[in-house]
C-alpha cells in the first residue's frame, strides 16, 4: 500500500516541501531512498524502537521510503517522524484521511517522545505558503512556528500524542500567539542602559552616531577602560526592530536551533560577541550542511568583536564582503546558499601588547616597533571599512564616584529614532538602502555634498593623514550622519571636522 506524508527541509533561512512516499509489499527488507544522508537512513532504527514501546507493530515485509523531489539532499534526524506516521499508515495501523493537510516533523527517541528540531519558523512559513491546513511538530518547537497567521500549529510531545490527534483522539489544541501583541510589549525592554556608564562622553557620542548611521566603529583603549561595557549597551540606544525585521531575523536564530523554548518571536535586536578562537566557518557560516555564522545571527543587530588583533588574520578577512554586500553566499560543488548579514560592526582593542601604550598614567613596556606590529596584525582594507576610530581613556576616580545619573538610553534612542527617519525619506526611492552607512559613490555625490570651506578642511586632513579614498568616502558618510542628528540639510564644517576626528588610527605618529 502506497502512503504519502509531507514534511519540510531548511535550506540556508528558506524552507522546501519534501514528498515522503512509503509503500509496503511482499518483501523483508527496509530501504530508504531519495538522496538521504546517515542520519536520516539511521532512523530505521529509532522508528523501529519508538513504534514497538508505544504498542505498534513493525511491518514484517518490504518498506521502501522515498523522499521527494530526489534532487535535494535530506539532512538531520528531523524526518522520523513524518516516516513512522507514514509506515503506521501504509500498515494500516492509522487512517491517511487528513495526512494531506499537514506538514509533519519530528526527532523520534526510542521511547517515542519528540525532540526539538532546527528551523520550525521557516517550516511553518513554507506550509501556510503552500495551502497546507497545519504543521506537526514538537512542543518545543510550537511557540516560534505559531507566530505565522493562517496555519494550525500542533505541538506534540510524543509519538502517541500525534497519532491520537490524526485519529481524532485526542483534542490537540492549535496554539495561538498574538504576535503582534507579544512584539511590541516587549520591544524597549533591556536589562542594561547607558545611564550605568560613568563618564565616557566622547565615547557615547561615537557610539549614538554608530547607531544613527549603522556605522561601523572600533575602540581602541587599554584594559579595563569600559570597551565592553559601553559595546553591549549599544542595542539598547538602536531603533527597535520592526515586525519584518524581527521575523527575519528569529529566521535566521531558528534555522541555527537558538530559539528558546518559551520565544515565538525575538524582540531586541541580536548582540553576538564570538569569541577570538573562532574559526572562519563559525564566523561566517557553512559546514557541509551550511548553518548560518556569527554575521549572520547578528543579522539586524550588533556584531562585537573583543580584543580584535587576537582574531586570526584569514577570519578577519573574510568579513570583508560581507561589510561591504552585507550578504554572505556559501557555494558548495551542488549548490549555492546566500545568508544574510546585515550588521553593525563594533570592535574593541588593546593599543598595544602590553595594553598602556598612551595610557594617563601607566607606563607602556612594549620595545620599539611592537605597537605598528600589533596595529598591523589588522589589514588596511579592514580598517578602512571601519568607519569611526575612537580612544577610549580610564574613566577618572572623580567621574567614577558621581552621584549624578548620566543620560539614559531611552533619551539617547529617541535622537537615532529621529536620525534614522530623516535617512528613511532620503532613501525611500532606493531599495535596500535605508541607512547612511549603505550608500554608494552615487549616493554621496547626490546626498554628501559640501561648500568651499568644507572642501578645503576635508584636502588638508586627506593630505595630513594619508587618507585612502574609501576613508574620504567613511568620513563624508560620518558627516552625514552626524547632521542628520542636528536635522541639519547640508553638511557643515563642524560635521566634518568631528568626522575626521573620528579617524584616529589615520593619524600620523599615532603608533609612534
Amino acid at each position: 500500500m502506497l502512503i504519502k506524508t509531507y514534511a519540510s527541509s531548511v535550506h540556508g533561512i528558506n524552507a522546501d516541501i519534501i514528498t515522503i512516499e512509503v509503500n509496503i509489499s511482499a518483501g523483508i527488507k527496509c530501504s530508504i531512498v531519495g538522496l538521504a544522508d546517515n542520519a536520516v537512513k539511521e532512523s530505521q532504527q529509532r522508528i523501529e524502537s519508538a513504534l514497538k514501546n508505544n504498542g505498534f507493530h513493525w511491518p514484517g515485509k518490504k518498506i521502501v521510503v522515498n523522499l521527494a523531489p530526489a534532487d535535494i539532499k535530506k539532512e538531520g534526524s528531523a524526518y522520523d517522524l513524518p516516516m513512522a506516521i507514514g509506515i503506521l499508515a501504509a500498515s494500516d495501523q492509522l487512517s491517511n484521511s487528513i495526512l494531506e493537510k499537514f506538514v509533519i516533523m519530528g526527532e523520534l527517541s526510542l521511547d517515542g517522545s519528540l525532540q526539538r528540531l532546527r528551523g520550525g519558523l521557516p517550516m511553518a512559513i513554507r506550509a501556510r505558503d503552500e495551502g497546507f491546513r497545519g504543521l506537526i511538530l514538537p512542543e518545543g518547537n510550537a511557540m516560534e512556528a505559531a507566530v505565522v497567521d493562517g496555519l494550525e500549529v500542533i505541538g506534540a510531545r510524543t509519538l502517541l500524542d500525534v497519532v491520537g490527534f490524526l485519529r481524532g483522539e485526542n483534542n490537540i489544541a492549535p496554539l495561538v500567539i498574538n504576535a503582534r501583541e507579544e512584539f511590541f510589549n516587549k520591544l524597549t525592554h533591556f536589562d542594561t542602559d547607558f545611564s550605568e556608564v560613568k563618564g565616557q562622553e566622547n565615547v557615547k557620542r561615537a557610539l549614538e552616531i554608530a547607531a544613527a548611521g549603522s556605522h561601523n566603529l572600533l575602540m581602541i583603549g587599554p584594559p579595563g577602560a569600559g570597551k565592553t561595557m559601553l559595546a553591549k549597551r549599544l542595542p539598547t540606544i538602536i531603533p527597535p526592530l520592526s515586525l519584518e525585521e524581527a521575523l527575519e531575523t528569529t529566521k535566521i536564530h531558528s534555522v541555527a536551533g537558538k530559539i528558546g523554548r518559551n520565544t515565538s518571536l525575538m524582540t531586541r535586536r541580536p548582540f553576538r560577541s564570538p569569541h577570538h578562537t573562532i574559526s572562519d566557518v563559525g564566523l561566517v557560516g557553512g559546514g557541509n550542511f551550511p548553518q548560518p555564522g556569527e554575521i549572520s545571527l547578528a543579522h539586524n543587530g550588533v556584531l562585537f568583536l573583543d580584543e580584535l588583533p587576537e582574531f586570526k588574520r584569514n577570519v578577519l578577512e573574510v568579513m570583508r564582503q560581507p561589510l561591504e554586500d552585507r550578504v554572505i553566499t556559501v557555494s558548495r560543488a551542488r549548490f549555492s546558499i546566500e545568508f544574510p548579514a546585515n550588521f553593525t560592526l563594533i570592535a574593541s582593542m588593546n593599543p598595544c601588547p602590553c595594553g598602556y601604550y598612551n595610557h594617563p598614567e601607566k607606563e607602556c613596556v612594549c620595545g620599539p616597533g611592537m605597537v605598528k606590529k600589533y596595529l598591523a596584525k589588522i589589514s588596511g582594507p579592514l580598517l578602512d571599512r571601519i568607519d569611526i576610530h575612537i580612544e577610549v581613556v580610564p574613566v577618572p576616580f572623580r567621574q567614577l564616584s558621581e552621584l549624578r545619573e548620566a543620560e539614559k538610553s531611552a533619551i539617547i534612542r529617541e535622537r537615532v529614532i529621529v536620525a534614522r527617519n530623516i535617512q528613511e525619506r532620503r532613501f525611500s526611492e532606493s531599495g535596500g538602502i535605508y541607512s547612511n552607512a549603505q550608500m554608494g559613490s552615487r549616493m554621496l555625490r547626490k546626498y554628501c555634498r559640501i561648500d568651499d570651506e568644507g572642501q578645503g578642511l576635508l584636502k588638508n586632513a586627506m593630505d595630513k593623514l594619508g587618507l585612502s579614498a574609501r576613508a574620504y568616502d567613511r568620513i563624508l558618510k560620518v558627516s552625514r550622519t552626524i547632521a542628520d542628528l542636528e536635522q541639519s540639510e547640508n553638511i557643515q564644517s563642524h560635521h566634518l571636522a568631528e568626522a575626521i576626528n573620528y579617524r584616529n588610527l589615520d593619524r600620523e605618529g599615532w603608533a609612534g
